[in-house]
């Protein structure tokens, strides 16, 4: 399938901004708490999948939460304690551009956490999120797909450009030769936190504006 055309994915795109519009609205009027993790490897299109939901929105109701390294403090808190500080009030929504579930994917893969401790976290994230769909957030998890020939192509076009080139960290560049790794990490993460209550949904984004599209569209019908 041909890559879409920016032309076509902007008139496709628009009327689902409207309709985005209108479940805002929805939200405040009704009181309803909407939080939208995404998840996926490096250049799999997280931040401009969550740019076109957030775009038309009212930054003061539709807030972006990407959070850094955690503070010598974080480190020593209960692990989901900073993440559930983010968590949308009434009328909110909040859109995670990576989320706890670093411990199962960059932290696991890059040793930035024990065996022990992302064994307690896939243990621990389902509980963890029936709390909070308990409670009455609408909970979406969404994870984006790409193959290791799309990424490396991705990262050569975020070296290439200067404009991009703040995307790239160490750790990118590390993460580069651990694709089995991370898809590894991922597989066992599914497995472990794929619910009822909290379902993950995949999403392929090979072609980055055809995946926001059916993210989008998904949100939206759900």
């Amino acid at each position: 399938m041909k890559p879409l055309k920016r032309k076509k994915y902007e008139a496709l795109l628009e009327p689902m901004q409207a309709e985005l519009v209108a479940m805002a609205r929805w939200a405040a009027a009704t009181g309803q708490r909407i939080c939208i993790l995404f998840e996926g490897r490096d250049t799999a299109g997280k931040g401009g999948a969550i740019a076109a939901i957030a775009a038309k929105l009212n930054p003061r109701q539709c807030r972006i939460v990407a959070l850094g390294k955690p503070s010598d403090v974080e480190q020593w808190q209960w692990y989901f304690q900073r993440y559930a500080s983010h968590l949308p009030a009434e009328g909110q929504i909040t859109l995670f551009d990576r989320s706890w579930y670093n411990r199962a994917g960059v932290e696991k893969v890059m040793g930035f956490a024990t065996d022990a401790q992302v064994a307690d976290f896939l243990r621990q994230a389902p509980l963890f999120e029936q709390q909070l769909v308990h409670d009455g957030i609408l909970l979406f998890k969404y994870w984006l797909t790409c193959d290791q020939e799309q990424q490396e192509q991705r990262f050569a076009d975020r070296v290439d450009d200067p404009l991009k080139r703040w995307k790239l960290s160490p750790i990118d560049q590390a993460a580069r030769a651990k694709y089995a790794d991370y898809t590894a990490a991922r597989e066992v993460m599914l497995k472990a936190t794929d619910t009822k209550f909290a379902p993950w949904t995949l999403v392929e984004s090979n072609d980055q504006k055809r995946g926001r599209l059916t993210l989008i569209r998904d949100l939206l019908d759900r």
